[in-house]
């Protein structure tokens, strides 16, 4: 038979134009990109959009999700690529669809009045405003039709329609009096002057019997890693020497990396887990989680020095390398959770997969250590790897020597993650979000002074460098790049996470540019973020777009509020440059969420970080010497291997002539060598001991410092 025609012979190859084209084409965000093809009439958030519910006097139906949201595609699948249900909602809304990860301003303001109306919240997340942009009903996923005595998101569509027509008095009611909610929540009153440590004491009763002793982490399912109280229990125990609160961080540290919420073959940490044992995910990986997880794994390893936790730290941050640098620099956002609209599709493997790919006794060693069998722990007969018990323990009950057990199962992962690379890999939101970048920046930088490896503080500083050049205009940082676009004002998290890394950076290097810089943009936040009444920084800056509320959240939830990260570096600028004022800014901070965190110290874990570092008192440490000098580099390298996390460290070179001056850094003011040995002054509160020019003395001053002894 003849060969057909070339173009019938590859006509499955041809895309057709799309059916459906809305305004969302235009915008940068993946997300938003992902529904530009919907048949509903989707805007973005601005004028455009509200000027129209303005003048035609319709109710706007807000959606917000992000792009590795599971059910958020579920939502557009199901709901928004509907055409008869995208006609109910072009036909009685102004449909405004938003990235929360672009505008976490509206998510915060519209999920808050989401839980005071429903007593939850989640993503997607569908609100419905007046034309004034007061909501007046709200909820989260809602299905296409009615399911087990749930209305379906059409009845939804048509009730709130009917009601705003026939109720609009009742709407706006209801929409003022949840904006006069909204308004509380940015209203704080604390019921003390000062902060006293009986607090610290409270936080940590509270937060370890919340601590599941079995499978480690805070609670039940799903179960979320809880990076920040973990922190805190680490420093409580270095303060308290409570043996349980140690056990909290080592037990869960370990289940974790462990667990099918650890990509045992590539490294990073999906978001959660949806049982307490942390075996499935919910498979999406996202910057800010492995950013936050990576410092607390460094800050464990430099207490333990655990080999587990250094293999996590060196996995995780080659897989962020890896995967999620952008080239030139920037790391992007998230991966999704999905593949081949299958969720978890990428990281699962079947009983027989692995024995085909390993051979059958290989495989039989690697199912039994990974916890795979024949029924599998996952999906479609798949599972999720993980480990339950120790190497030597299972190579001693198999009669196998332990390092050809290694050895197989480290061969055995290079290939199965060689086979992976094959599939279809996950969708990835390659935006660059600055306060997330930030997150990973301070992490990088942490994970090269502690494990010396020069590609992560390269990561780290080409990714500053790539905020500093693309998102830092005219003094003022933005928020968001995409395609060349940087845009939307700064919020508070952007500053204050990128003060923080440049500190870091700062402290990795030795190069005065990152804390100068810092302590410019900490000068603009203090300007342009902090409440001159009420105390603390809002969320938003003094000339952002006025929204119905402006907000100030103190909740340290999936990220650390920008408050408390502000805290901690208000606390380090100043034991760098002696100025009191930025420390009454962070001990007024504190006093302002005394009573929130009291009644909920869970939720506020890197806020009582830096309640501990307040009350502990910090260590300013001077090194003065030639950072090529090995005896400067032996004794920084005591300082970085200790876990010392109420500590800020300073260097002058004192034959380099571009190292800060005393009067960028007052740290280093009158602090000559020793002998013309490299020196080292260890002080506590600003009070120093002799100072000390050999290893020996230096862990010795450290560890009175920090057990408070000057």
């Amino acid at each position: 038979m003849d060969n057909p025609p070339i173009r019938q012979q590859y006509k499955e190859v041809y895309v057709s134009e799309p059916e459906f084209t809305n305004r969302l084409i235009h915008e940068t965000s993946p997300y938003l990109q992902q529904h530009a093809h919907n048949p509903v009439d989707w805007y973005p958030w601005g004028e455009e959009a509200l000027d129209k519910a303005r003048a035609e006097n319709r109710p706007i139906m807000l959606s917000i999700g992000y792009s590795a949201c599971h059910w958020c595609h579920v939502m557009e699948h199901e709901s928004f690529e509907n055409p008869q249900i995208a006609g109910v909602m072009n036909e009685h809304f102004i449909n405004i669809k938003v990235d929360r990860e672009e505008r976490p301003d509206l998510d915060d303001i519209y999920m808050n009045a989401v839980t005071t109306m429903t007593g939850s919240g989640g993503w997607p997340m569908t609100v419905f405003l007046t034309p004034e942009l007061k909501p007046f009903y709200g909820g989260t996923y809602f299905p296409p039709d009615d399911r087990h005595g749930r209305p379906g998101f059409p009845r939804i569509l048509m009730a709130v329609s009917q009601f705003y027509k026939d109720r609009r008095a009742d709407a706006e009611e209801q929409g003022n009096k949840l904006q006069e909610r909204l308004a509380e929540f940015a209203q704080f009153t604390s019921s003390v002057d000062t902060i006293n440590t009986p607090l610290l004491d409270e936080a940590q009763d509270e937060i370890e019997g919340n601590f599941d002793r079995v499978n480690g982490g805070f609670g039940t399912q799903p179960k979320f890693p809880g990076s920040m109280s973990l922190a805190f229990c680490l420093r409580e125990y270095v303060r308290t020497g409570k043996q349980t609160l140690l056990d909290v961080v080592t037990t869960s540290l370990r289940k974790m990396g462990h667990g099918g919420i650890y990509d045992q073959l590539g490294g990073g940490f999906h978001r959660y887990s949806v049982d307490a044992e942390w075996l499935i995910p919910h498979f999406e990986k996202m910057l800010y989680d492995n950013a936050l997880l990576m410092r607390t794994y460094i800050e464990a390893y430099q207490f333990n020095k655990n080999p587990m936790f250094h293999r996590i730290i060196e996995e995780t941050a080659q897989y962020i390398i890896r995967e999620m640098l952008q080239p030139g620099g920037g790391f992007y956002a998230t991966q999704d959770a999905d593949s081949e609209d299958e969720e978890g599709k990428f990281f699962a493997w079947s009983h027989e997969e692995i024995h085909e790919a390993l051979g059958e006794e290989n495989g039989k060693l690697f199912c039994r250590y990974y916890g795979v069998d024949e029924g599998g722990n996952f999906e479609h007969g798949k599972s999720v790897l993980h480990v339950n018990v120790a190497i030597d323990p299972l190579a001693a009950h198999l009669n196998m020597d332990s390092d050809h057990f290694r050895k197989v199962l480290t061969e055995g992962r290079g290939k199965l993650f060689a086979l992976r690379e094959q599939r279809v890999k996950p969708d990835r939101d390659d935006k660059i979000l600055t306060d997330w970048n930030a997150l990973m920046i301070g992490s990088m930088a942490q994970a090269y002074m502690v494990l010396g490896n020069r590609a992560y503080l390269r990561a780290a500083e080409g990714s500053m460098r790539f905020i500093l050049d693309s998102l830092y205009k005219d003094g003022r940082l933005l928020h968001v790049y995409k395609d060349g676009i940087a845009k939307l004002n700064g919020y508070l998290d952007d500053y204050a996470f990128t003060i923080g890394a440049l500190i870091d950076l700062y402290e990795a290097t030795f190069e005065p540019s990152w804390l100068e810089t810092a302590l410019s943009l900490n000068d603009t936040m203090n300007d342009q973020f902090w409440d001159d009444k009420g105390g603390a920084y809002f969320f938003t800056s003094a000339d952002h777009e006025q929204l119905i509320v402006r907000s100030k959240n103190p909740y340290d939830n999936a990220v650390p509020s920008g408050n408390s990260v502000a805290v901690h570096n208000l606390l380090r600028l100043s034991a760098y440059t002696g100025r009191s004022d930025l420390r009454d800014k962070a001990e007024r901070t504190l006093i302002v969420f005394h009573d929130m965190i009291k009644a909920s110290p869970g939720g506020f874990g890197q806020l009582l970080c830096g309640l501990a570092w307040l009350q502990h008192g910090g260590q300013e440490i001077a090194v003065i010497g030639s950072p090529d000098d090995e005896n400067t580099v032996e004794m920084l390298s005591v300082i970085r291997q200790n876990f010392l996390p109420y500590m800020v460290v300073a260097l002058h070179d004192p034959i380099s002539t571009t190292q800060a001056p005393a009067d960028v850094i007052p740290l280093l003011a009158d602090r000559p060598q020793v002998d013309g040995k490299p020196t080292v002054y260890v002080c506590r509160n600003f009070v120093c001991q002799r100072p000390v020019t050999t290893v020996e003395e230096l862990e010795e001053a450290l560890a009175r410092t920090h057990q408070g002894e000057i």
